[in-house]
């Protein structure tokens, strides 16, 4: 009996490594295709209600909160940080039709 072993690669996506020749071909080919010719049945569909993948940068930061407002925010248990980001961007995107 075999044991399997996994192994690990990590990838920086900023220093990739280069392309072979026959992948360069492949993906010029690829960029030579219609659309309609595409076949995406790998790719689960995405519903009309999913955003887009995005993935905004965080950047680290330091807000004064009312010390009411930090202790409801609490309440809802871990992760209050990720609920005040979530209700600062829900107010974002809904100031963008004023």
């Amino acid at each position: 009996m075999s044991k399997k072993r996994t192994v690990k690669i990590s990838l920086d996506p900023k220093n990739l490594p280069p392309l072979s020749a026959k992948q360069k071909r492949a993906l010029v080919e690829l960029g030579k295709l219609p659309e309609s010719e595409i076949d995406y049945s790998d790719i689960p569909a995405m519903k009309d209600e999913e955003e887009p993948m995005y993935k905004p940068v965080k950047k680290l930061t330091t807000v004064r909160i009312d010390a009411d407002i930090l202790a409801w925010l609490k309440t809802y248990g871990k992760g209050y940080q990720t609920k005040i980001n979530a209700i600062l961007r829900r107010e974002m995107l809904s100031s963008k039709g004023k």
